[in-house]
Order: C-alpha cells, then sequence, then structure tokens
C-alpha cells in the first residue's frame, strides 16, 4: 500500500511549516502537497512563542511517523510502518537533532531531571522539571545559544544556575571575548555562575535515577537537582547519504536551494546553500535562515524562471533578560569595537580584506538594527579602522540613509532582493525573557503565561 503525492515535505519544523505555507499562497491544489514528521504536531512557530501552528486547510499531514529509508532515484519514501510514499519534488527539512551526552562519553542522558531542547517533547519534559524544581539547583552544560537563553529562563523562574563549558568564554562562535564578557558580567549580576574551561566527566545518581550531582573534569562537583544539555546539534542526513551530495554536514544545494538530484530540495538546518555575499557555501542554524530559504525553494518549484538566487546575508538574534543583540554576516577578519560597553548601546564590526562583512549590536533602535544589517549586506570598502571605531554605530547609520548602488541591494528581509530589514518576530520574547532559537513553543509559552514584563 501507499500514497503519492505531487509535493512531500519531510520534516515538521519551521523550515517545512514555511515551505507548506508558500505552497498554499502560490496556489497548490488540495491533495497534492504531504508533510511526513516524526513529530504528533503540525508545524509550529517555535521562536514566535506563539503555540501556533503554522498549516491551512488542504494539506495532508502524516504525524508521528518516521521515514527510515529514502530511494531518491525512484522517487520514493519508506515509512517505519511500511507505507511507501512516492513523490514528484521532495523537500528535505528534517532539520537536526540535538547531541547527546552519550556521544561525548558521558551517560545519563535518560535521567528523569536531563533535559535537551529540541522539539515539543523535550520542551514538555523540560518545563515539567523546571516546575518541580523552583529554588533548587541547576547546571546548563554548554555556552552556546541553548546554554545562554536556557539558563536566562532558568533564573526567571527562581533556580539557582551553573553554567559549565570548555571554552574560556560563552558564545565562543559568535562572540568576541570583549563582547562575551559583558554578557558573562549581565548574567552574574543575575547569580549565574560560571565554571569556564572544563567539562562535565559524570553524574551521580540517586536510588530513583536522578542527577543529583555533575562531577567536572577539573574535580569539581557540584549538586544539582535539575541538568539542560545544550552542546550542540547534528543534521539529520542519514537517509541521502550516498544518494545526494553532502557538504558542512549538510545536504549541499544550488541558489534555488537544488539537491545533486533535481527533484529534491533541502531547507532549514540541514542546507548547506551558497552564501552569494562571501562566495561561499555556509550552513546556517538559524530560524531566520530557515523560514527565507523554505519561500525561496518554493518560489524556484513553482516558478523557476521567476525566483532568481538565494540572496541571503545571515542574521542571528536574541533577547535575555532586558537585553537584545542582533548580528549580520560573518565574524572573520579585523574586530572594531565601538559604544559604551558599560551601557546599554554597544556593537562590534568585522573587517576582512579591506571590506566591512559583519556587523553586530546590543541595544539598538528598528533603524539601527536597519541599519547595521544595510551595511552589511553593501559590504563598503574600509580603509581606515581607527575611523570606523571614532564613527561607530553613525557610520552604518549614515551610510543606510544613503541609496545603494542597484548591484549591492542584497536580501535582507523577506521580499525579495530589497534592503528592507524584516522585523523579527517575537510576540512572547520580552514577556518571557527568553528566544530559544532552536526551541519550541510550550516552552516559552507556559513562561509567558505566568512571568509578567520586566
Amino acid at each position: 500500500m501507499g500514497r503519492a503525492f505531487v509535493y512531500v515535505i519531510l520534516g515538521g519544523g519551521v523550515a517545512a511549516g514555511y515551505a507548506a505555507l508558500e505552497f498554499s499562497n502560490r496556489g497548490v491544489s488540495h491533495g497534492e502537497l504531504c508533510i511526513i514528521s516524526e513529530e504528533s504536531v503540525a508545524p509550529y512557530e517555535r521562536p514566535a512563542l506563539s503555540k501556533g501552528y503554522l498549516l491551512p486547510e488542504g494539506i495532508e499531514l502524516v504525524l508521528g511517523t518516521r521515514v527510515i529509508s529514502a530511494d531518491v532515484r525512484r522517487k520514493t519514501l519508506l515509512t517505519a510502518a511500511g507505507e511507501t510514499i512516492s513523490y514528484k519534488i521532495l523537500i528535505v527539512a528534517t532539520g537536526a537533532r540535538a547531541l547527546k551526552l552519550e556521544e561525548f562519553g558521558v551517560n545519563g542522558s535518560d535521567a528523569e531531571n536531563v533535559c535537551y531542547l529540541r522539539d515539543l517533547t523535550d520542551a514538555n519534559r523540560l518545563v515539567d522539571v523546571m516546575h518541580s524544581c523552583s529554588g533548587g539547583n541547576a547546571v546548563v552544560i554548554g555556552g552556546g545559544y541553548i546554554g545562554m537563553e536556557c539558563a536566562a529562563s532558568l533564573v526567571i523562574n527562581k533556580i539557582n544556575v551553573t553554567m559549565v563549558f570548555p571554552e574560556a568564554q560563552c558564545m565562543p562562535r559568535l562572540f568576541t571575548p570583549k563582547i562575551a564578557s559583558f554578557y558573562e558580567d549581565y548574567y552574574k549580576s543575575k547569580g549565574v555562575e560560571f565554571v569556564k574551561g572544563t567539562a562535565l566527566s559524570s553524574f551521580d545518581m540517586d536510588a530513583d535515577g536522578k542527577v543529583v550531582a555533575v562531577n567536572l573534569r577539573d574535580g569539581k562537583r557540584l549538586l544539582v537537582d535539575m541538568v539542560v544539555v545544550g552542546i550542540g546539534i547534528r543534521p539529520n542526513t542519514s537517509l541521502f547519504e550516498g544518494q545526494l551530495t553532502l557538504e558542512k554536514g549538510g545536504i549541499k544545494v544550488n541558489e534555488k536551494m537544488q539537491s545533486s538530484n533535481s527533484s529534491v530540495y533541502a531547507v532549514g538546518d540541514v542546507a548547506a546553500f551558497p552564501v552569494k555575499l562571501f562566495g561561499e557555501t555556509r550552513r546556517l542554524e538559524h530560524v531566520d535562515s530557515a523560514r527565507k530559504c523554505a519561500r525561496h525553494a518554493v518560489a524556484a518549484i513553482m516558478e523557476p524562471e521567476k525566483s532568481g538566487e538565494f540572496d541571503y546575508v545571515p542574521f542571528f538574534y536574541s533577547r535575555i533578560f532586558a537585553l537584545s543583540w542582533q548580528f549580520y554576516g560573518d565574524n572573520v577578519g579585523e574586530v572594531v569595537h565601538f559604544g559604551d560597553f558599560s551601557g546599554n548601546t554597544f556593537g562590534a564590526y568585522w573587517v576582512n580584506k579591506g571590506h566591512l562583512v559583519g556587523s553586530f549590536l546590543e541595544g539598538g533602535t528598528k533603524e539601527e538594527y536597519a541599519a547595521i544589517a544595510m551595511v552589511t549586506g553593501l559590504k563598503p570598502a574600509i580603509e581606515d579602522l581607527a575611523e570606523l571605531e571614532s564613527r561607530g554605530l553613525s557610520y552604518a547609520m549614515a551610510v543606510s540613509r544613503k541609496p545603494p548602488p542597484p548591484s549591492q541591494i542584497t536580501n535582507v528581509g523577506d521580499s525579495g532582493p530589497s534592503l528592507v530589514l524584516e522585523k523579527p518576530v517575537y510576540p512572547w520574547h520580552a514577556t518571557a525573557g527568553v528566544i530559544l532559537a532552536g526551541s519550541i513553543a510550550a516552552f516559552a509559552y507556559w513562561y509567558g503565561r505566568r512571568r509578567r514584563r520586566w
């Protein structure tokens, strides 16, 4: 037994949802489109934390279903239940899975008070554990996006937090030491403790199988009531290994999000696509990229002659406590810091091979964030770093008010080639004090109902 569709989306995250919405907006016929997802719910807007499902009617949902094999030559997918689903066009939106402690030689992931955060099931478990640990002690393993944002939420919920990571600073893939120092000091002012330069060695468990202490490689032992693990993700590519070209850990696609097989497209965390601004292939782990590349893929499928190239400026953002930052571009080359690091507004530019290639801003206004997005997309030549430091944010503001040459217009928004900055979707962020880049709706929806705006 089997079913056949014109379009199949494999995956249930943000990229899958936005691809389905784009198909619907472009008039896909009833019964032509199917979504297959291991999750038991339809795709939902994870970082917006609205618990809002993304899909209109008329789309076949095959939920709670695991695909165990794919044959891209025959254009078929085989589910764990033994059903064969065929397609004409496949969009792979399988996302990524959270790395588990066992992959680093540490057992204990199955303990009831050890939490990850990647999907709805993880979120429900995390909420339950947090609810039972108010006033207790939590150890957060990892100093990246998930670690930093979960730590903020734990503090808001009156849980004592210690962050543990092997690097010398938080967010090492993005922050400079100076920027990291600001956020670490802010977290310390909220009661968060940092244990850096070491890693988890083992857990101590009680008779009920709960973790009661975290043992570190440097010999420290931390008593805990719960543990949150955020040590990275790995793209879900296993179904297509040996069938599609892989690069940067993901499925390599062209400027139309099309893989090495013309009937298969990839979007979201699993896609490695050409970033025109830098002239190389990148795989980006952020919701903004997932949304935009999903829409672009569907446009390329439905109207290939009109879709053009996917011209995207990498974009990351976060809101934690009363802080809010945005980053555009690439953090390579020489760094020029600007602003008042003892105050509320500061930032940095990255200059590589004589051109501005990256911009970071904390505490900006809508206009200021739009300005750093624009200047990064323009990639202007920089001759004097000292002058750039002196001018700081005013440099981006001045450039943004000049009409750019048509050839330099870069996509930093949602409506194709333009310099209009898309406003990030934050409806619950300020209420909850958390946006989890890889997080899900139930987690912060619970907080949004229980916490006041601060």
